[in-house]
């Protein structure tokens, strides 16, 4: 079976919530995929991984595996996937209770979302939520308050009504 087989079959069984066959086979690729010289296809096997082993509450080999991504992705991958890439990274240190890591990672994040002439509304709110929140924890209130509101302006335009909420929440107490 290929690497690119595995990441399908990977791909499959997170679909179908079958979280640690999904990692299984998702590691197998990325362990195929180190024989080759490194590329956006282990960077991408990488990420996978690292979301799933979020996603089985297994941090630490998580932020190993997003690191070892991030690393990549500034070699072989796109504005958009380093973008995606580093901000989970962010969100692992933020969950470790790293802000000082978090922080220049959901910087990073915002600047390459930014930097594109149109980047998706639904990836450019939530690395703005995960600023926010940042933001709002470490007492800079009226940064806060920028960052809500332009995360629920952006939620409204994908329609996402719990994100919607979720900022006018976090804005209302703000503002309280």
């Amino acid at each position: 079976m290929t690497s690119q087989d595995l990441l399908t079959r990977a791909t499959q069984a997170k679909r179908e919530g079958r979280l640690a066959d999904a990692r299984r086979d998702a590691s197998i690729a990325a362990g195929l995929l180190r024989e080759d010289p490194p590329g956006a296809e282990l960077a991408n096997a990488l990420r996978l991984v690292g979301e799933l082993e979020r996603k089985l509450h297994q941090d630490i080999a998580a932020r190993a595996h997003y690191e070892e991504a991030v690393h990549l992705c500034y070699l072989y991958s796109d504005t958009m996937t380093l973008a995606h890439t580093v901000r989970h990274l962010g969100d692992l240190y933020y969950e470790a209770g790293q802000t000082e890591l978090a922080q220049p990672c959901y910087r990073e994040a915002l600047n390459l979302y930014r930097s594109q002439v149109n980047p998706p509304p639904l990836e450019l709110a939530n690395a703005i939520r995960s600023m926010a929140i940042l933001k709002s924890d470490s007492g800079e209130m009226e940064q806060a308050k920028v960052l809500w509101q332009e995360a629920r302006d952006l939620y409204a335009l994908v329609n996402i009504k719990e994100g919607v909420a979720e900022s006018s929440e976090r804005l209302a107490r703000l503002a309280g």
